[in-house]
């Protein structure tokens, strides 16, 4: 039988990534339906029906279509594995959702910046911008400072049990950590503890093997 659940959209996305890593973490059986950016797939009656702002990843599910890789990770889990929201109480259902605000407001920017500077730049013929680069690596110097204090007091950012606040930092991580700045992780000892954890979920390595570092555009800057 067919899996009810179908994810549009390209895997090495960050953003397809996230809901792909929920569904993963939560055992769904689904179909990633093969999409091409290049050959504009996003911009097509038929994906504009499911998602007008074309973009990825839309989620199927049944009768049900959404889109918002967070609000995907959220129903996605809270369907089949409401433990990573934080289900056993308020208090703890909070600390996840300040968390993933954090995620979502305080890291994917400056992380998505440098990768985006450091890697898809390069790889388009541009010159990358080294004030920009500088800029937003001083505000995950910052940004990694508190996550260092916090994860010294605790496993996980949002306590002593892995919920979505981990799981939603993994996909641009993924690639940031591809990047010379991957020195802002290693320098933290907490934090790099933390990220390992993270990448060796089989749940993780799974989604890997769609996402080639760099994207596929290069090496690393040290080989």
């Amino acid at each position: 039988m067919a899996p009810t659940v179908k994810v549009y959209g390209w895997a090495m996305s960050p953003f397809v990534a996230r809901a792909l890593l929920c569904l993963e973490e939560a055992g769904v059986e689904y179909e990633l339906v093969p999409m091409s950016r290049e050959a504009g797939d996003h911009r097509q009656p038929d994906f504009l029906a499911r998602n007008p702002f074309g973009q990825v990843p839309v989620l199927e599910d049944g009768d049900l279509t959404i889109f918002e890789s967070r609000a995907v990770a959220r129903h996605v889990l809270r369907k089949h594995k409401p433990e990573l929201l934080g289900s056993g109480s308020p208090e703890s259902a909070a600390m996840v959702d300040v968390w993933l605000e954090v995620e979502a407001h305080q890291h994917q920017t400056p992380a998505g910046t440098i990768v985006m500077q450091c890697i898809l730049t390069p790889f388009l013929g541009c010159q990358r911008d080294q004030a920009v680069i500088d800029e937003n690596a001083a505000k995950l110097t910052k940004l990694f400072d508190v996550y260092e204090a916090r994860l010294s007091a605790s496993r996980y950012l949002a306590g002593d049990s892995l919920s979505l606040a981990d799981l939603s930092h993994f996909p641009l991580m993924r690639y940031f950590m591809d990047t010379e700045y991957a020195s802002l992780v290693d320098e933290r000892p907490h934090v790099k503890a933390w990220w390992e954890e993270l990448k060796a979920r089989p749940a993780a390595r799974r989604v890997t093997e769609f996402m080639p570092p760099n994207f596929g555009f290069g090496k690393k800057p040290e080989e």
